[in-house]
């Protein structure tokens, strides 16, 4: 059964030697502690350096342990950069990290499906980027944030990147990003236990609320750990949208677009897998890990392993799915 893995993750070697080097982008800097890189960013976040964010060799073994056929690669979330206040700095960093992650998957036969990061900060070197890592380096798509800072995905600055995804055909994975403290998230890493699945809920919100659905009909969107809160919690948005007026923004109903998504299948739990499935249906959901980051899923047969599918619901989410939204057909 071919498998997907459209959720996982690279670090250009330019970075990570530089940040070695004591010269890293943005202050970033590379300790070890007892034999184990960290990448250590000046806001206070760190994260394990594994050799699969970097060497070829390494993460198509991975990839191999995993069976996992195709892997679409996106830059580690981590790495964004959306902060950085000099937009040209911005730009030149997105576009090494294309120009390296493109290098990186020309090397692996075919396996490795690459998206763009692209500098958010300044919307016209986005659509700029976005178009040049598509129809220039091959690029399936291009992954962002649910939030560009304090920015929401309806904003008027960050619309442009979306219509210009929409009018090349390719999906936006939708991941969410933080390297410093997130106020009453502080302790027992509530960061990321719960921060990103808040952050994917709100940036899915700002799409369904402000519009942007409406307008742009062909944008498709991926939405990682499982979409976050917006599966389970749609019943409420279509509350408020029925006795708020600060909710009534979209045409519809919110649960009426939840089938504009995608959802990755990190849900670290077979019965909200299995809700998510019947929730959205199977022609929706994608089989994704978030390798080699530690809060990342199992391989497929792990993760769907406890979840009551027919055979070919089974294969829609082990890869299926995958090739139609990323358009895979010649590497499938």
């Amino acid at each position: 059964m071919l498998t997907v893995d459209v959720h996982n993750h690279f670090a250009p070697p330019e970075i990570i030697a530089a940040a070695r080097a004591g010269d890293g982008l943005d202050g970033l800097r590379v300790e070890v502690v007892a034999g184990q890189e960290y990448m250590v960013h000046r806001q206070g976040f760190r994260w394990p350096i594994e050799p699969t964010f970097y060497d070829l060799e390494a993460r198509l073994a991975a990839m191999d342990a995993r069976e996992t056929d195709l892997a679409v690669l996106s830059l580690a979330p981590t790495l964004l950069m959306y902060w950085l206040a000099d937009a040209a700095e911005a730009a030149d960093f997105a576009l090494l990290a294309n120009n390296a992650l493109a290098t990186f998957a020309a090397g692996s036969g075919g396996r490795i499906v690459p998206v763009a990061t692209l500098p958010m900060q300044d919307t016209d070197a986005a659509v700029a980027e976005l178009r040049r890592a598509v129809t220039g380096l091959g690029m399936k798509g291009a992954q962002i944030g649910p939030r560009m800072e304090e920015l929401g995905l309806d904003h008027e600055r960050v619309r442009p990147v979306l219509a210009e995804a929409a009018r090349l055909g390719v999906p936006l994975i939708l991941h969410p990003y933080n390297v410093g403290k997130r106020a009453g998230l502080e302790r027992f890493y509530l960061s990321n236990l719960i921060g990103n699945p808040l952050e994917s809920t709100v940036g899915a919100a700002h799409l369904v609320f402000g519009g942007v659905l409406d307008e742009l009909p062909d944008l498709r969107v991926v939405l990682m750990h499982g979409g976050g809160y917006l599966p389970y919690q749609i019943g409420r948005l279509d509350h408020g949208h029925h006795v708020r007026a600060e909710a009534k923004g979209c045409a519809l109903e919110p649960s009426a677009y939840l089938r504009r998504f995608w959802y990755d299948t990190i849900t670290h739990a077979a019965a909200p897998l299995r809700f998510l499935v019947d929730q959205v249906g199977a022609d929706r959901v994608v089989y994704g890990t978030d390798f080699p980051f530690d809060m990342g899923g199992g391989p497929a047969g792990e993760q769907l392993g406890g979840v009551k599918l027919d055979d070919a619901d089974r294969e829609l989410i082990y890869g299926r799915n995958a090739v139609d939204l990323f358009d895979l057909r010649t590497e499938a």
